[in-house]
């Protein structure tokens, strides 16, 4: 019979959860995991990853449909092939999954399959192929992560309501798409399924789309969109939804308060999300805020022994600051455990980037400039065009703008916001000056590659000091 005492019990194995058993494995400390579908969780399984490789195709197919923009003839016409791109993106998931579970192997850590319930801060049960099992241990991680929230009044069926889930294995195209929100998932699936040739509406209920971002990012991706052949609908919602023979007919109140009805093939709802914290035996143990489990910098929930970390838990919802909050949480639980070289550092929620994979790409890290002007900053900001920027145009790729944001005062860098070819690979540089708490003289200093588009980085600093060298 499998062991069922532990030292630390990590329930849910997302990019959270698996990184914490990990590094309590490191940490010499005996680990389980609890999981009750895949191991990897969402982002390896449904999310992140999966959605990078549709993506991909669509960009593919994107630049062979341009190709006469670099002087190339393409013979015959390029189409796509849904089930083909659909089955490459399930490959990368199932790759991604067994290179989990050789990681929990290497590590030594144990894997409970089956629904894990908690019977006290330290105890649990899990229901699975082999019946129930009873585990206790020292300490838990609960990573339980989240799942899509569904509107009201239309609930997802699949088949013409979907979810980031269903939209990702797709039966058939959707000729009409609705997408509901504008956040990082309904951009990303409306780009994908835009660049496959479907007619795609956007409808937000804030002022502008990625609201999150920077509102100069917000009105340069519109722009773009809808140069790209989207409808965009800010300020307005949805305010029915019924499936019908055809599809789902749609009620949408614009943003000067005209409501009209609209036929469409199939709608995606892209609305935020919904903490598992149910039915998981928290009630008792945790506080939580509209289900969130809410935790001190380094994981801990009130009841002694019981940590949660990742998308349970206060935002951002992000996959890497799960991972983060992983580390941080198996560092705090050893040293409690009486490890001496362990230092861990809480978070800090400033320096978390975030990244948007649509057709143009968003990165950003830190405040926007009305964000920090509402902190109270006096504030210098500057942005550098990819027109100005050599590699950006020989790439075609001229479309886009780095902004950043600096403290009037003492120069520190208070906020970076990026849109175009390939931002999310170049925000790491910001995201690291920040960590180390670098001002715009340390940056200036820096000499940038040439040519490369990150030399926008460089040119937006000097932009917010009036010195842009190229523009």
């Amino acid at each position: 019979m499998a062991d069922t005492n532990y030292d630390v019990i990590v329930l849910g194995s997302g990019p959270g959860g698996y990184v914490a058993a990990i590094r309590c494995a490191q940490l010499g400390l005996k680990t389980a995991i609890v999981e009750r579908e895949l191991l990897g969780g969402i982002c390896l399984n449904w999310g992140c990853i999966p959605t990078k490789a549709l993506l991909r195709s669509a960009e593919i197919l994107h630049y062979a449909q341009h190709a006469k923009d670099y002087g190339l003839k393409i013979a015959g016409k390029i189409e796509a092939d849904l089930e083909a791109v659909v089955k490459r993106s399930r490959g990368v998931a199932k790759q991604l999954n067994q290179g989990v579970t050789h990681l929990m192997k290497k590590n030594k850590i144990a894997v409970h399959m089956g629904e894990g319930t908690l019977t006290g801060p330290t105890s649990l049960t899990v229901k699975g192929e082999k019946g129930e099992e009873k585990l206790t241990t020292k300490h838990v991680i609960v990573a339980t992560g989240a799942r899509a929230r569904d509107l009201p009044f239309a609930k997802a069926d699949g088949k013409r309501v979907w979810t980031y889930r269903h939209a990702m294995t797709p039966k058939e195209m959707p000729k009409k798409l609705l997408v509901i929100g504008s956040g990082a998932i309904g951009i990303e699936f409306a780009s994908f399924y835009n660049d496959m040739g479907c007619d795609v509406t956007v409808v937000e209920m804030l002022d502008r789309v990625v609201p999150v971002e920077d509102k100069d990012v917000s009105a340069f991706l519109e722009k773009s969109l809808t140069k790209q052949g989207m409808t965009i609908m800010t300020g307005a919602g949805v305010e029915d939804l019924k499936v019908t023979d055809k599809g789902v007919r749609a009620k949408i109140k614009d943003s000067k308060g005209k409501v009209s009805e609209t036929e469409f093939s199939h709608c995606i709802t892209a609305i935020g999300i919904v903490p598992n914290t149910e039915n998981v035996g928290l009630e008792k143990l945790v506080e939580m805020d509209r289900g969130f489990i809410q935790i001190d910098p380094y994981g801990r929930t009130k009841s002694k022994g019981l940590w949660a970390i990742g998308d349970c838990t206060p935002g951002p919802w992000l996959a890497h600051k799960a991972s983060h909050e992983g580390v941080t949480t198996a560092e705090a639980i050893a040293k409690e455990l009486g490890n001496k070289e362990v230092h861990p550092h809480p978070l800090d929620r400033a320096n978390i980037p975030g990244c948007t994979y649509c057709h143009p790409q968003i990165a950003s890290v830190g405040l926007t400039e009305a964000k920090a002007k509402e902190a109270g900053y006096e504030v210098k900001a500057g942005t550098f065009p990819f027109i100005g920027n050599g590699k950006a145009i020989a790439l075609g790729e001229a479309d886009g703008f780095v902004k950043t944001v600096f403290d009037a005062k003492t120069g520190e860098l208070l906020g970076a916001h990026m849109v175009g070819a390939e931002v999310t690979e170049m925000i790491q540089g910001f995201v690291v000056g920040k960590t180390l708490e670098t001002t715009e003289a340390e940056l200036m200093q820096t000499v940038f590659p040439h040519p490369t588009i990150s030399e926008s980085m460089h040119e937006s600093v000097l932009a917010s000091y009036g010195r842009a060298l190229h523009i």
